[in-house]
């Protein structure tokens, strides 16, 4: 899951949804020791070092089939 903002409403609903907004990304850091990776289709489309992805094998391989690959060095490294 990732943090998508809400459109922002009118000045007198702001305290209420700032503080939801406000929790809706401090829930995405809130994952503790682990964390699931959803299996893609399809490279992410700029891709930056470090960048840890789940790749689906099949309709997006990166080279060594279904895995979870890091993008380091320009290029996409399996992990296992």
């Amino acid at each position: 899951m990732a943090y998508k903002p809400s459109i922002v409403p009118a000045a007198a609903e702001l305290p209420g949804f700032l503080q939801d907004e406000l929790n809706a990304v401090g829930d995405e850091f809130d994952f503790g020791l682990c964390r699931n990776l959803e299996f893609l289709t399809v490279a992410p489309l700029k891709p930056r070092e470090g960048n840890v992805c789940g790749a689906d094998g099949t309709i997006w391989n990166p080279g060594a089939g279904k895995g979870v690959y890091c993008y380091y060095t320009g290029a996409w490294h399996l992990l296992g």
